[in-house]
């Protein structure tokens, strides 16, 4: 279905890079390549990811358009919905990037590229959350996605935002991943090396410093809050271990959540987001 489809390879590349460098890294809760969880293995996040690509980097569909597709390709290849919430981080990031003036930066561009945002992306980006149906998605009085969208995209992020964080970077222009998850990323450079050791932290940090959206939407607000201070003790316990030491504390953080059904994936998402941004930014400053 891809092989004449019209989408920038670079960008495409970037984004399976990123998935794929997220899982490389132990991130307590989520699958990872130590260890499966909830139904779920590497192989169905790669699968998605590949599959996802194409369309999240296609020069010829609109955002809500890209996302409704690549979710539908997800599915198609896992069999399950394994990566809505970085679908939806990802695909303004890919539209921004192409979209840039030249010089122009990715956040300068990505809030034009919301800005543009009107009722078909709506249509489609209910649709797409419909169709992959993530737990806790719940019934809403307004904005219900099961249902044909009454306002703009926009309008519905904002009615989310209180309680998800993704929905949240729609009208905030995606501070947590260019103010929050960024510059960490930038600041780990001089105090790790290896890769999955930087995403590991990098998520820790995304986990420690917000009630994660997936764990809040499936187990309620106190839950979420709990895993919060959980993982700020287990940041802790991971730089006073030193991180060559750290794998076991974050290997034992990750039995404890795993065996309670847990499921931080609204931090892991915004991992992805994070280093796909990354990766766009280096490939701006290059071309």
């Amino acid at each position: 279905m891809t092989e004449n489809f019209n989408y920038d390879a670079d960008i495409a590349a970037a984004f399976v890079s990123a998935c794929e460098g997220e899982l490389q890294a132990l991130k307590p809760g989520n699958v990872h390549i130590h260890a499966a969880g909830h139904g779920m293995t590497v192989d169905d996040f790669r699968a998605s990811a590949r599959a996802a690509a194409p369309f999240i980097a296609s020069r010829d569909l609109g955002l809500g358009e890209r996302i409704h597709l690549a979710v539908n390709a997800s599915l198609t290849a896992a069999k399950q919905n394994t990566n809505l919430g970085i679908l939806l981080l990802c695909a303004p990031l890919a539209l921004a990037s192409e979209t840039a003036a030249k010089g122009e930066p990715l956040k300068m561009s990505l809030r034009h590229v919301l800005a543009r945002l009107d009722a078909n992306d709506a249509a489609q980006v209910f649709a797409a959350i419909a169709a992959a149906n993530p737990g806790g998605l719940g019934n809403r009085d307004r904005g219900d996605v099961r249902a044909p969208p009454s306002m703009a995209l926009l309008e519905a992020m904002e009615l989310a935002a209180g309680y998800d964080r993704i929905a949240r970077a729609y009208i905030s222009n995606f501070d947590d991943v260019f103010d929050f998850g960024l510059p960490y990323l930038e600041s780990l450079a001089n105090k790790l090396t290896g890769s999955p050791l930087t995403v590991s932290a990098l998520f820790l940090k995304f986990l420690s410093a917000f009630p994660d959206s997936h764990v809040m939407r499936k187990f309620g607000s106190s839950a979420a809050e709990q895993v919060r201070v959980e993982a700020a003790s287990v940041e802790a316990d991971f730089w006073n271990a030193g991180p060559g030491n750290g794998h076991a504390i974050l290997e034992a953080f990750d039995t404890r959540l795993k065996h309670k059904g847990l499921n931080p994936g609204t931090s892991a998402d915004f991992t992805v987001a994070t280093l796909f941004a990354q990766r766009l930014t280096k490939m701006k400053r290059i071309t």
